[in-house]
Formats: C-alpha cells, sequence, structure tokens
C-alpha cells in the first residue's frame, strides 16, 4: 500500500527547509513599549514600563523615596520607547548610543545600575547630558556648549550611525570640557551663563550648522579666570532663571527679563557676584511648582520649592536659599525630576 501512495503522489520536494527563514537579530524580539527612564544624581539609571511606574506613583511619597538612598535623587527623567536611542554626552565631548532597552529594568525600589557600566567610559569622565531620540532627521539639531564659552550646533542626522566605542562630538582645546547638550529645532533662542555672574541670550540661528569634527564658535565671551557653567534653551517665556551662588544666595528671575542680544559678547548681569555671594555655581530653568535640591561641599542636600524662592530681576543679589556651616559651600543646584505630580509625564 505505501509503494502504490509513493507511485501514485511521489514527487519532488515543493517547500523548502532552511536555518533561518528571515534575518533577526535579538532586537526584533523586543517589545516596542513606552517606558519611564531615569537617572539618579549618583549616577544610577534604570527603565521602568510607564503604566507600571503610575500605578506606583499613586502610592505617593513614602514609596517614592525608598528607591534611592538618603543622599540621593532622581536628576533626569524622560519618556522614551524601548528601541529608541538615548544619546549620551560627556564631559571630554565624547557621545556614546545607548539603547531604551539596555537600560535595567527596575521597580520603585530598585537603584538601577550606574550608567558607568553602561558605557565604555574612560577614567575621569562622566555623562552630563541624556538626549532621548526617536529618529535622526533633519529637522533637528544638537546644540553644545563648553567651559570655554564655545558653542557648536550639528545636525541630529550627523549622529545616526552607532559605535560601540563612541565618537567625537565636539573637539575640545586642552583644559576646555563639554558642560551641556540640547536638541534643538532651529526655532528658539540659546543662554550661556558663566559663573562670573554674566548670561547671554541669543537666537540659535546665529550659530550656523557644522559636522561632527568642527571646533565650534564663540558663544560668550568670558572675562579671564571664568568659566561657561550652563547652558539653557528657552522655550517657554512664563519659565523663571533660578541662579545660586557658592555662599548659599540665590534668586528666580522671569525669563523675559533676560533679552535677546548677539552671540560672542560679554552678556548682561544674572546675578550679582559680590563678596557675599561669591561665584555662580548653578543656573536652570524652573517652574513655579517645581522641586530643586541645594547640594554643599559637606555632602548635605536639601530639597525645597522654587515658589519659597523669591522672584528677583536680574542685577540684584539675591537671597539666602541655604544656611553653610564654616568652610562649606554650595557646590550644586538640580531641579528635581520626580515629584508627586503624576502630570509631569504627560498624558
Amino acid at each position: 500500500e505505501l509503494t502504490q501512495v509513493r507511485d501514485q503522489f511521489g514527487d519532488a520536494r515543493r517547500s523548502t527547509i532552511v536555518e533561518n527563514a528571515q534575518d533577526m537579530s535579538m532586537e526584533d524580539l523586543i517589545k516596542p513599549e513606552e517606558m519611564v527612564v531615569t537617572l539618579s544624581h549618583g549616577g544610577y539609571m534604570k527603565s521602568q514600563p510607564i503604566d507600571d511606574y503610575r500605578a506606583q506613583k499613586r502610592g505617593g511619597r513614602g514609596k517614592q523615596a525608598a528607591g534611592t538612598k538618603d543622599e540621593d535623587f532622581i536628576e533626569k527623567m524622560f519618556i522614551a520607547n524601548t528601541h529608541d536611542y538615548i544619546l549620551c554626552f560627556s564631559n571630554r565631548g565624547r557621545l556614546y548610543w545607548l539603547k531604551v532597552y539596555n537600560v535595567p529594568q527596575g521597580g520603585r525600589n530598585a537603584r538601577g545600575k550606574p550608567i558607568v557600566n553602561l558605557l565604555p567610559l574612560e577614567e575621569g569622565e562622566k555623562i552630563n547630558a541624556l538626549l532621548p531620540v526617536k529618529t535622526f532627521d533633519d529637522d533637528h539639531y544638537v546644540f553644545m556648549a563648553t567651559s570655554n564659552g564655545i558653542v557648536k550646533k550639528t545636525p541630529l542626522s550627523d549622529f545616526s550611525r552607532p559605535r560601540t566605542a563612541g565618537i567625537i562630538a565636539v573637539g575640545l582645546d586642552e583644559g576646555d570640557f563639554l558642560i551641556g547638550a540640547s536638541i534643538t529645532d532651529g526655532r528658539h533662542d540659546v543662554m550661556l551663563f558663566s559663573d562670573g555672574g554674566k548670561a547671554v541670550r541669543f537666537d540659535e540661528n546665529d550659530v550656523r550648522p557644522m559636522g561632527r569634527t568642527a571646533r565650534g564658535v564663540i558663544g560668550m565671551k568670558l572675562a579671564k579666570g571664568k568659566k561657561l557653567i550652563s547652558l539653557l534653551v528657552a522655550e517657554d517665556e512664563n519659565d523663571f532663571v533660578l541662579t545660586a551662588t557658592e555662599n548659599g544666595y540665590g534668586k528666580r528671575t522671569p525669563i523675559a527679563e533676560y533679552t535677546r542680544h548677539a552671540r560672542a559678547t560679554q552678556g548682561m548681569i544674572a546675578i550679582q557676584t559680590s563678596e557675599r555671594n561669591g561665584r555662580v555655581v548653578a543656573a536652570t530653568l524652573v517652574k513655579e511648582d517645581d522641586e530643586i535640591m541645594l547640594i554643599t561641599t559637606g555632602g548635605v542636600l536639601i530639597r525645597t520649592r522654587v515658589k519659597e524662592i523669591r522672584a528677583m530681576s536680574r542685577a540684584t543679589q539675591g537671597v539666602t536659599l541655604i544656611n553653610l556651616d564654616k568652610g562649606e559651600t554650595l557646590i550644586s543646584l538640580e531641579k528635581v525630576a520626580e515629584t508627586d505630580n503624576e502630570e509631569e509625564l504627560g498624558d
């Protein structure tokens, strides 16, 4: 009977058996999903599905505080898809790529993983800007600034070819380092702040786009011994600029008071750097309902609400932000990215 079946229906095999029906990578097996990515002040990074995050957020401040050590807090937070890239810019002017799905997942109680273990950083190199990117188009730019007052604008599309070891994003002179990087769309003003209490605001189009290997152009002329400390992109005229000095003084000033000027100037007064105040250590954009963290050389962290800091004009000395012990100075002021306000994540 089998012989009859063979003679009647036997023909060449029509299907082909191969080891791989199609080329697949590990990435093809990862589900596209919106994630909340956080980086703590201590350098610990983690991700969490947005639905899980919102569910835990309703637990209130008690649960929230369990996620980090007492001397740590969430400094950067953004939403990105598992297949998106995170551009990581270091103080040495290098760029590293990180896929969101490579960021370790963890719940509210997890600290995450040190970012230095996720990227091939050299000794003394630290990440000072994280920029989530979905597509590397020609309509957006990466705007960078260095401590010597040099700025550079490079098309986002120039960073579309990831390399494991990273690349040089901006050429730096000896002793110079990258202080910040932001993604712009060609329609906003850029603000630069120096530790001498000066600021300059100019149209980002005053800086022409240039390639990766370019050094950049002068963004702000600095007095001898002064350094650039902050790069801000003015997107909302209702925001405030919060400035702080090493002796614990500071203020918030409406962003509209910073009028537009040409780049490559010494700028206008942002806050008086008197003997009482000392040099400026931080300048950041805030809204009235934001919270900030004050950090001292003694390791003290004090969290406060922006609305509790008086709004004052540019050419003033400011008010006391923190009472410092003898020999102690304020070294940093950071906006707290994670609060009890769920709306911060958007809809």
